[in-house]
């Protein structure tokens, strides 16, 4: 595949019907496979309503959204405003093919033009190949906190 034909994007509302079916192939990777219970117009509202919580921009190859990058703004009273990666995703058929990488370079461009202090996401532990991927970029990995979680 060229990667002439790969268009990176802001995602749109009409997006997030395959948003979601990408989230649910991601959620079925980390083997969570019915841990995906948003509805797809809480979804839509929480991106693109009033006041949206999310952003994302896509990679789109033959018309088809074959990966994504979903961020939010989290604020650290130690750092200030940094973006926060919830997913990256590209699509079983796609991966090995650079759009990762793609997708995380724009999103540190766009970090930068923010002028956010930093980005953070997580990993799972066993979850060698993404670890491999992050790894290029230098990054911290951070061992010592717990994740806390509070369902409702």
């Amino acid at each position: 595949m060229n990667m002439e034909q790969v268009i990176i994007r802001d995602a749109k509302r009409e997006d997030c019907p395959r948003l979601l079916e990408l989230i649910t192939e991601l959620a079925v990777y980390e083997r969570e496979p019915d841990a995906v219970t948003v509805s797809l117009e809480h979804f839509q509202e929480s991106g693109f309503g009033e006041q949206p919580v999310w952003w994302a921009i896509v990679a789109e190859v033959d018309g088809l959204v074959a990966g994504f990058a979903l961020y939010y703004i989290r604020y650290s009273t130690w750092k200030g405003q940094r973006m926060y990666l919830e997913d990256l995703l590209v699509t079983e058929e796609y991966r090995g093919k650079g759009i990762g990488k793609i997708l995380l370079d724009k999103l540190i461009e766009i970090a930068k033009e923010k002028e956010y202090s930093g980005m953070m996401w997580q990993v799972l532990d066993w979850n060698e190949p993404a670890i491999n991927f992050y790894k290029k970029y230098n990054v911290d990995f951070d061992g010592e906190w717990i994740n806390v979680s509070l369902n409702f």
